[in-house]
């Protein structure tokens, strides 16, 4: 790379710790990276810092030693997550999202990469020191939130799948009861595509009594895996306590009350805010 102005260095080195979250980055790499002394990037690294943690896009961890180095956390302030989100609650409670048989539209919400990021950052803030080696999700809906997720975590995302697909080779495959309907049905997930004893963060965009994400969690037990957490985009509020099949989980938004006949919705924030 060509010599920069020291402004210029901090701008590229902001946006390239801002692509790598978790990874420990030694300062040689920006030291080769600019031609700067380590002292010069040292100080650099302390006014990102004081940015990044003051603006509340995150913390920038240093590590002494010679195994050392600077570790970009992306974090996201409680009060920024509540107007995020009361904000989302208002765009789902918009009455023309109301679909027959009751149900709610969110594709168009989960199709926005800007809202995805944000949602991302917020349940990765959730589980903020928590050990993961992997996000997951059932397809389809939950892979946009799961991707946005594991991007700020850092993390590789594993998708399980509906009907087992030929291109995933050899597949572990469970029956599950749906929560909501009292219905069997099918998941599955490759043998190649979790390492055994992997903890997990399970993520998914919509949840009802539970029944899928349990069926997630029983999925993972056959690989030996542990679940390191649940995360929800939204949770339907319409679900008696004793019904629900999962009761160990973080939501974003709680939906409670859909009503087709009036047509109204009413949703407010999640339990992410009440702990």
């Amino acid at each position: 790379m060509k010599k920069l102005k020291r402004s210029q260095r901090l701008v590229d080195m902001t946006q390239f710790l801002l692509e790598k979250p978790h990874d420990l980055l030694p300062l040689s790499t920006f030291a080769d990276r600019y031609g700067a002394a380590k002292s010069s990037v040292s100080e650099d690294l302390a006014i990102i810092k004081e940015v990044f943690e003051g603006e509340g896009m995150g913390e920038l961890q240093t590590l002494a030693g010679a195994a050392g180095g600077v570790r970009y956390i992306p974090r996201m302030p409680t009060d920024m997550a509540l107007a995020f989100v009361n904000h989302l609650c208002g765009e789902l409670e918009k009455s023309d999202r109301i679909l027959p048989g009751g149900y709610l539209y969110m594709s168009d919400l989960l199709g926005l990469p800007s809202v995805m990021e944000q949602a991302g950052k917020i349940i990765a803030t959730a589980f903020y020191g928590v050990e993961i080696d992997v996000v997951m999700t059932v397809e389809t809906k939950g892979i946009p939130l799961a991707y946005a997720t594991a991007a700020q975590l850092g993390l590789p995302v594993v998708l399980v799948r509906r009907d087992h697909q030929v291109t995933e080779g050899s597949a572990v495959s469970i029956n599950y009861v749906s929560g909501s309907h009292k219905s069997i049905h099918t998941m599955s997930l490759s043998r190649r595509a979790l390492r055994e004893k992997s903890r997990v963060l399970i993520v998914d965009d919509f949840m009802k009594a539970g029944g899928t994400v349990r069926g997630m969690v029983d999925l993972l037990g056959e690989f030996n895996a542990e679940v390191a957490g649940v995360g929800v985009l939204v949770e339907s509020g319409a679900v008696e306590t004793e019904e629900r099949l999962l009761h160990d989980y973080v939501s974003l938004v709680k939906l409670t009350e859909v009503d087709s006949k009036v047509r109204r919705i009413s949703a407010h924030p999640g339990n992410y805010f009440s702990s």
